[in-house]
């Protein structure tokens, strides 16, 4: 671990305290904004540590304090599906980044400045390269929306189901052959179709 103290002059790190705690980051300035801000937060350097869901069970204070030195644990579980264990102050930092992030890109989006917007989605979401640009704006539209009424909801499920669906859409268009298939005219009459059953 490196301690980094950030300034409005600067990074200085001291190689002293190479293998100490968390990294301490000071945010902010005088004068930004309306006021003064200063901010202290705890940075983990690793992100995620796997381990077996057993591990909690028999060393429950060992494994939790495990969250000193990274950011969460992820809980393997052969029967189920993984769990993560993280920090409260942790969840509620991320919520508040979501937030922020969600908040921004819809005032981006409410600018008018889509060049920008475009640029910015590139460079985070490589793949939106491959989408036409008309599906591009649609889902510059849909992600401002939905990660707005996500963050308000303080659920992101819908967020990910729509940047997964994006995903698949660019994942066909980087694909001639596939994009042929499912885009060309089916050759003749298919026949009738089957009259619904009422009682579905």
């Amino acid at each position: 671990m490196r301690r980094a103290r950030a300034r409005a002059g600067g990074v200085h790190r001291d190689p002293a305290a190479a293998v100490a705690a968390p990294a301490t980051v000071v945010l902010g300035r005088p004068g930004m904004c309306e006021g003064e801000f200063h901010g202290s937060v705890d940075v983990v350097v690793s992100t995620c540590e796997e381990l077996p869901f057993s591990e909690l069970l028999h060393h429950p204070a060992a494994t939790a304090g495990r969250l000193d030195s990274v950011r969460a644990l992820r809980l393997r579980r052969r029967d189920a599906g993984d769990l993560a264990l993280m920090r409260a102050e942790q969840l509620e930092r991320d919520e508040m980044v979501v937030a922020f992030v969600a908040r921004l890109l819809a005032e981006l989006v409410r600018s008018g400045n889509l060049v920008l917007v475009r640029r910015v989605l590139c460079a985070a979401l490589p793949w939106v390269t491959f989408l036409p640009p008309g599906d591009v704006d649609m889902f510059v539209q849909e992600l401002a929306t939905v990660g707005a009424g996500a963050a308000s909801l303080d659920n992101l499920a819908p967020v990910a189901v729509l940047l997964s669906q994006w995903r698949h859409t660019a994942e066909v268009h980087a694909d001639p052959v596939l994009l042929e298939i499912l885009t060309r005219e089916p050759d003749g009459d298919l026949g009738p179709a089957p009259v619904p059953d009422p009682d579905r």
